[in-house]
């Protein structure tokens, strides 16, 4: 994708003609997070496709849908519907919409997904708080000509889980778990050998999405926070059955009034102190 920075602007100055005011803070939704979306209170909606040079998923449960919404009394820009590298997009394309929410001055990012739970301590539906990734996809969204508009060269990813909102959520839920995703290609799932090989080498969660956007906003400049509804036992191997799409949305969505009850506390909590 040429000229990134220049698309954004593009894409962004579209989204800000048809809103009076651009939030600061960002929900990047995945598989079966409908939930945040209808508790949400609705003030305008984008059909992607509508958006120049803006990618449209082809995943059935996902919306295809900019939305600017409250949640309690505060605004948000939710983004309903995520890019993943198994439908063909190439890194730089499936991260365009955090570019745009870069250009857009976007300062704060929460993302969900939906994973399988790799920690024999997960239970299926729980909700993780993602603290660090490994990254197992074969390409990284920053590769190529660097554009230092859009963020350094080599960004620090240390903090890439910031760990000031990280605290700010344990503060308030105490009894939440953390852990490391890791991002696999897909579509497939992962072989009884991988899931041994993720456990072993340090992962809880494994999942098809989130690593790549989390390195563009953080190379942006974001505070990001991820969090992670384990769909399905994937460790150890003898708990393991076969799982269907459908299984998975139907995990997440139980979960979604406790993931809307995390979200909406941490919106009010970036709110009162917007340089948490």
């Amino acid at each position: 994708m040429d000229q990134i920075y220049l698309k954004a602007q593009e894409a962004a100055n579209y989204i800000k003609s048809q809103v009076n005011q651009i939030p600061k803070i960002a929900l990047s939704l995945g598989t079966g997070s409908s939930v945040l979306i209808s508790s949400a209170t609705i003030i305008k909606r984008i059909v992607y496709s509508d958006i120049p040079h803006f990618p449209t998923s082809r995943v059935q449960s996902h919306v295809n849908e900019l939305i600017i919404a409250q949640i309690d009394s505060q605004k948000v820009i939710i983004l309903g519907g995520r890019m993943h590298y198994y439908e063909g997009w190439s890194m730089k394309e499936l991260c365009f919409p955090i570019r745009v929410l870069q250009a857009l001055k976007v300062n704060v990012i929460l993302f969900s997904n939906a994973s399988g739970a790799l920690n024999p301590n997960y239970s299926a539906g729980e909700i993780i708080l993602v603290n660090d990734h490994i990254n197992m996809l074969p390409d990284n969204p920053l590769r190529g000509i660097n554009d230092d508009r859009l963020g350094l060269r080599f960004p620090d990813m240390s903090d890439s889980y910031s760990f000031k909102l990280r605290n700010k959520l344990k503060e308030q839920y105490p009894k939440i778990k953390e852990g490391v995703y890791v991002s696999f290609p897909g579509p497939n799932l992962e072989t009884k050998a991988e899931y041994r090989m993720l456990h072993r080498i340090g992962g809880d969660l494994v999942g098809m999405s989130t690593v790549p956007e989390v390195i563009v906003a953080k190379h942006a400049g974001m505070d990001v926070m991820v969090l992670s509804i384990a769909s399905n036992i994937c460790y150890p191997p003898e708990q393991i059955t076969e799982t269907t799409l459908e299984e998975v949305i139907e995990v997440v969505n139980a979960s979604g009034e406790l993931l809307f009850e995390y979200v909406s506390f941490m919106v009010s909590a970036i709110e009162e102190s917007p340089r948490i």
